[in-house]
């Protein structure tokens, strides 16, 4: 999908503005419920940055308040709620050009060491590249 998005620092909010086409739709030209989850959890996992900390999602919750038609213009917004240690609690929203919540999310991410986390993925990465017997 490359989903771009932008950091607004003075309203500690990810920020990004797409227009999905009909290869996105679950079905009668509307976004597929699948997709738009996936939206809030790049926005909200993203809010991560604010705390300069690498996290994975342990926890998703999408609240779908009106239909999203496919090649609409959509703002979807990530944003811290709190922390708790290592746990992120972030939220998330889409809206359309008229600023109407479409959707809502929370999320519950885990920040992770980033250390051990690139080392048992380089060891991954390492292990899939070795011939099968």
């Amino acid at each position: 999908m490359k989903l771009a998005f932008e950091q607004d620092d003075a309203r500690q909010r990810i920020v990004g503005r797409f227009r999905l086409g009909g290869e996105y739709q679950g079905g009668s030209g509307f976004l597929h419920g699948g997709i738009i989850a996936v939206l809030l959890d790049e926005a909200m996992g993203k809010a991560s940055r604010f705390y300069d900390a690498h996290a994975v999602t342990a926890e998703l919750r999408i609240e779908y308040k009106r239909p999203i038609r496919v090649n609409s213009e959509i703002v979807v917004e990530g944003f811290v709620n709190r922390r708790d240690g290592r746990q992120l609690y972030h939220e998330g929203e889409i809206r359309n050009e008229a600023g109407e919540l479409l959707a809502r999310g929370e999320g519950r991410f885990v920040i992770i060491d980033r250390a051990k986390y690139g080392q048992k993925w380089d060891e991954g990465k390492a292990a899939a590249r070795e011939p099968k017997a």
